[in-house]
């Protein structure tokens, strides 16, 4: 698979299309989790996603870089389709964002937040907790922070 990273601004809107698509279908369907998705941050973030072979949106995130409000990089929105999962995409979307981060701010930290039932998936990928767990939309998460 291709990973491709774009700014909001040069996503083609098919491509917007399905990465809402794919967030809709996985956080707010499959986790019966109704949410505001467009929270207004997608234009001033970078986009990764892949396609499989049947041009179908499996995995996507959104990347920020260190800014006047945020001294960090950031990865969220972090998401793989249903039919690929436990099959190392996920580890490979992260592995792919954190290179991004880490060649846009080497020298900052990458911040996330993550829900808790994933927890060691960031662990094993050298995210460590920094906060206490809180709710987020009805669902239990912790911030986590990678140093570089």
């Amino acid at each position: 698979m291709t990973w491709q990273i774009k700014h909001f601004s040069e996503l083609t809107i098919t491509e917007l299309y399905d990465l809402l698509q794919l967030r809709q279908d996985v956080f707010v369907v499959e986790q019966d989790c109704p949410y505001l998705d467009a929270d207004g941050k997608d234009p001033q973030a970078w986009h990764i996603f892949t396609y499989n072979d049947s041009d179908q949106l499996v995995a996507a995130a959104r990347l920020f870089k260190p800014d006047d409000t945020s001294p960090w990089s950031r990865i969220g929105r972090v998401v793989t389709a249903r039919s690929v999962r436990r099959k190392g995409l996920g580890r490979d979307l992260m592995a792919e964002a954190i290179k991004w981060c880490q060649r846009e701010a080497p020298d900052g930290p990458i911040q996330l937040g993550a829900q808790v039932y994933l927890r060691e998936f960031y662990e094993s990928l050298g995210f460590t907790e920094i906060s206490a767990e809180y709710l987020e939309d009805g669902i239990p998460h912790i911030d986590m922070e990678r140093r570089p």
